[in-house]
């Protein structure tokens, strides 16, 4: 009996303790209901961006001769028109550039604009960097070698006098604007004074071993510049492999880069990467005066034949994009829906086949004017550059496969200016580095490489000079591609990879390309 007694109780003990640990849970559970998320998690952000930079030599953005200072001074200084995401004109420090004459273009500047030392903006400081620039080389000195006379008008406009008509001129008003009044006094070239500019941030400091901006308040836009960053150090490093050092260290929080392998040197996880397209362009430039090219159907069979994809994955791992037209960099002006099917032997051949061809002992031949014409090429190509060779084998490869015979000739690169020069080849694969502005006169006007004329794209290319308008602009360019596709005097075969690498505790939308990196930097934070 007395073993039964203690049998009950402990059972109450223990069904008591069941009760209660039922209690606290539940009590937990309802402080835990009534906790708000911000008093759950507190997130910890900070003002600071960190950056780097190798090979650092000036941040006067007139004299540096590092494209990354290029870049960088964009937090900094401002041009009079700008660039903004898909490469449409924004006007900056210019409120209007108007063409008013032949070859002559009006400026007026935003009169609200200051300098970082409060200074107003004139038109002074227009002609000062205008003045300077043609002085000394300059990464901006192509931008102004066709500027002849700049007439200051008053205090707020300037007019420009031109050389000769340049298409798209406005895009050349990209560099940055200098103060006149911040180095009367001083040789511009020498001075030791740290730059002012007008941008949404400004130089506190300058040491060997780092700059430190902070954000400008007083700027003219500020009202709409709501940054959760407030201070930018840029780190100066003597080489990029330092750079990438103190990157997987977290002392920077991004990076960019056109190293086709940064996996070896950051390892290949722990950071956020984001791919962009370059401007350095690759084609294969047919000579559209030559017997046999000048039959379209011969170009476009050649064009079906050849699998960019396949050029990318062998020769480039994947790091380089498929380019299908000169302005598909990301500018506005390109119509995706326009681009080539692609990659087609069957079509390469039905072309052919259509046009009268026939394949015999391996390669097509056709009769014209009693006399045997065959698809059979020279191709010329850099003999000191071993991608473009990869290249070429490739499409010797992928062309005889469908009856179309290549001999590559690899010259040396004098020679193979000369071949340039003259226009004496067959086909030739060659390269540009694309601008910003959307000019593509180079490609298709009297004088191109390909000797390739076309009347209705010669026409369309005198109109869109004086055409503004985006949505008339881009209709014309539409019709552009449709017209290179149909007769592709030239094949567009890449373009680079550009990537930028951040730090996963930088978060924000970030939008770049090639003319600049921080184009969101307002929803930015880290």
């Amino acid at each position: 009996m007395r073993d039964n007694v203690f049998k009950y109780i402990f059972i109450a003990v223990c069904i008591g303790l069941v009760f209660y640990a039922v209690y606290l849970l539940n009590v937990k559970e309802d402080n835990q209901q009534n906790i708000s998320p911000t008093e759950d998690i507190q997130e910890e952000t900070s003002q600071d961006l960190k950056l780097g930079i190798s090979n650092f030599d000036t941040i006067n953005p007139i004299v540096t001769a590092n494209r990354e200072v290029q870049k960088l001074n964009k937090l900094i200084f401002e041009p009079l028109v700008e660039v903004d995401e898909n490469y449409e004109l924004k006007m900056c420090l210019a409120t209007e550039v108007s063409k008013t004459g032949n070859n002559i273009y009006l400026i007026k500047l935003d009169t609200n604009a200051k300098w970082h030392d409060g200074q107003s903006v004139c038109a002074k400081d227009v002609q000062f960097t205008i003045d300077k620039l043609k002085e000394r080389n300059s990464l901006y000195s192509y931008n102004v070698k066709d500027i002849t006379q700049v007439e200051v008008v008053d205090s707020s406009m300037v007019k420009l006098y031109l050389s000769t008509d340049v298409p798209f001129f406005e895009y050349n008003l990209t560099f940055p604007i200098l103060s006149n009044f911040y180095y009367l006094n001083e040789d511009f070239f020498t001075s030791q004074k740290i730059p002012v500019g007008t941008g949404k941030y400004k130089i506190k400091e300058i040491q060997s071993s780092y700059i430190q901006l902070e954000k400008n308040e007083n700027w003219r836009k500020i009202k709409e510049f709501n940054s959760k960053i407030n201070n930018i150090r840029i780190n100066i490093f003597s080489e990029m492999g330092e750079v990438y050092n103190s990157f997987k260290i977290g002392n920077i929080d991004f990076i960019n880069t056109k190293n086709l392998n940064v996996e070896e040197y950051i390892g290949s996880i722990g950071y956020n990467k984001k791919e962009y397209k370059g401007r350095e362009f690759d084609y294969l430039s047919f000579n559209c005066a030559n017997g046999v090219l000048k039959n379209i159907e011969v170009r476009k069979a050649i064009g079906f034949a050849i699998d960019k994809a396949n050029i990318v994955s062998e020769v480039f791992n994947n790091k380089y994009y498929v380019s299908e037209f000169p302005l598909d960099y990301g500018s506005f002006l390109y119509n995706k829906d326009n681009a080539s099917s692609g990659y087609n032997i069957e079509q390469s051949k039905k072309i052919l086949i259509d046009a009268g061809w026939e394949l015999k002992n391996n390669v097509w031949q056709k009769k014209v004017d009693n006399k045997w014409i065959k698809t059979k090429f020279d191709l010329v190509i850099n003999s000191n550059n071993e991608y473009k060779s990869k290249v070429a084998q490739i499409i010797k490869q992928q062309l005889g496969q469908i009856g179309i015979s290549i001999n590559i000739v690899a010259v040396s690169q004098d020679r193979y200016n000369d071949y340039l020069l003259n226009k004496n080849y067959e086909i030739i694969l060659t390269g540009v580095y694309n601008s910003y502005s959307p000019d593509i006169e180079k490609f298709f006007k009297v004088g191109n490489i390909s000797n390739y004329s076309n009347d209705e794209i010669n026409s369309i290319l005198d109109e869109v000079r004086n055409i503004s308008d985006n949505g008339s602009l881009k209709s014309k360019y539409s019709k552009i591609e449709e017209i290179y596709n149909k007769e592709l005097p030239f094949v567009s075969l890449y373009r680079n990879k550009k990537i930028i690498i951040t730090n996963k505790n930088l978060f924000g939308d970030i939008r770049v390309n090639n003319y600049d990196y921080f184009y969101n930097i307002t929803n930015w934070k880290r």
